[in-house]
């Protein structure tokens, strides 16, 4: 890619990653919400298996699969700017949206809502991803996506916790608890469900208000209207004989590595109330353990930018991250005792479960680079792929569910992680390193 130490000097380059910082802010609080709202849609919508809670999950992160190549298209005609104020509004009308839901307590409506909030991220995503990879030089490319990462998984951290402050009065608790004890029936339980549902309608039409308004303060703003197809132009570096994006096995490769860094992430977090509260922790207590998670994997952007590239290189920091979270996979399935432990009476898997957040930080920021190098004017076409593996969001924790329901047991589902890990460290060591599907003669 054409990135020199000069980008940085580029006028209003500062700007650019605050304006950036706060996009990946709101990927961030609209995304992590789900780890809380997985269990409150499963007493509100009196959901009654694992993978039926977990369609939330499915809807909204199955967009980044379907309409990821769309957004391209669309970015490639309407520009990075323009496409980013449409896409906020896109993920504005979802918001919105949660209101006729909440109103009919209709768990399709939600969904509808959810792909339609997952197709707004789809654009967004597809836009800000490349940007923050060009925009300065690519061997401290990890370092920036780690500085949004922070705005990211800061947003995380106090997502579920103002959901439940705001979404979940004191009176509801009462029904949670006497819903879940089998204590209300018949017109009295419908309407306290009804009553409970209706939480989410004004913060969600909010922040509907407030997208709508930073879309159009981001597309008069100075930030510069990059193209990634055209910084990447001139950069002809490894094309010889490549027809097709598919010609760049380190790509498709890295693609695969990020659908299931990605899909074992989202597991981490988004399961950890459910399993909480099979240990008997009360929802609205466990609503800290995605904050906890999260916290960890802030805590890894943070080392991540003290660290790449002055004392580490952004490969080796992949390296470390893969195998350590193979260990701490492996430490969730095998290892099982009680443990009381920052207030919670709780079995040592669950914490390490929320350590797997360390490792989980720099994952990402370690394979978007190489995967993405040297692509030329696929460049566009590249991220859109690479961004589409945000879809192992939607599918793991529906195979996690499922393993879970057949099991009948919440750890045996964390198996799902083992082998998207020995993956990752595949693609670590070796995968990132492959130019062609074939040997080449020399």
């Amino acid at each position: 890619m054409t990135n020199s130490s000069n980008t940085t000097q580029r006028p209003g380059y500062v700007f650019s990653l605050v304006m950036l910082g706060a996009l990946f802010f709101i990927f961030g609080l609209v995304s992590w919400v789900n780890s809380i709202l997985v269990p409150y849609f499963r007493i509100a919508c009196e959901l009654h298996s694992e993978v039926q809670s977990y369609l939330a999950n499915f809807a909204f992160y199955i967009a980044y699969l379907v309409l990821t190549i769309p957004a391209s298209i669309l970015l490639n005609r309407t520009g990075f700017k323009r496409g980013v104020e449409i896409g906020l509004w896109i993920l504005a009308l979802g918001a919105i949206l949660f209101t006729p839901a909440a109103l009919t307590r209709t768990y399709n409506m939600f969904l509808a809502a959810l792909f339609t909030m997952g197709a707004g991220l789809a654009i967004l995503q597809t836009a800000a991803n490349p940007f923050v990879t060009i925009i300065g030089p690519i061997e401290s490319a990890a370092r920036r996506i780690s500085i949004m990462g922070i705005c990211n998984k800061f947003a995380g951290i106090i997502a579920p916790l103002v959901f439940a402050g705001v979404v979940i009065r004191p009176d509801d608790k009462i029904i949670i608890d006497k819903v879940s004890a089998g204590l209300l029936t018949g017109a009295e339980k419908e309407a306290a469900l009804d009553g409970l549902i209706k939480g989410v309608i004004p913060p969600y039409l909010i922040l509907g208000i407030l997208l709508i308004i930073f879309g159009i303060i981001f597309y008069r703003s100075s930030i510069p209207d990059i193209n990634p197809g055209k910084e990447n132009k001139s950069d002809e570096s490894g094309m010889a004989g490549r027809k097709t994006v598919f010609s760049y096995p380190y790509l498709v490769l890295g693609a695969i590595a990020l659908f299931l860094h990605l899909g074992s992430q989202v597991i981490s977090i988004n399961t950890i109330i459910g399993y909480a509260q099979g240990m008997g922790i009360d929802m609205l207590d466990a609503k800290v353990f995605p904050s906890y998670t999260l916290g960890c994997i802030l805590a890894g952007y943070l080392a991540g930018v003290v660290l790449i590239p002055k004392y580490l290189s952004q490969l080796r920091a992949l390296q470390i991250c893969t195998v350590t979270g193979l260990v701490l996979s492996l430490c969730v399935v095998l290892f099982s005792s009680r443990i009381h432990l920052l207030g919670f009476d709780t079995d040592i898997s669950i914490w390490f479960l929320v350590l797997l957040g360390i490792p989980n930080s720099l994952i990402y920021a370690g394979i978007w680079p190489v995967a993405i190098r040297n692509l030329g004017k696929f460049t566009n076409i590249g991220s859109s792929i690479l961004v589409m593996g945000l879809c192992g969001n939607a599918i793991l924790p529906l195979v996690y569910a499922a393993v879970a329901d057949k099991t009948s047991s919440l750890q045996t589902g964390y198996w799902v992680l083992v082998p998207c890990f020995l993956y990752m460290i595949f693609y670590a060591f070796y995968g990132y390193k492959i130019e062609y599907w074939t040997r080449r003669r020399q």
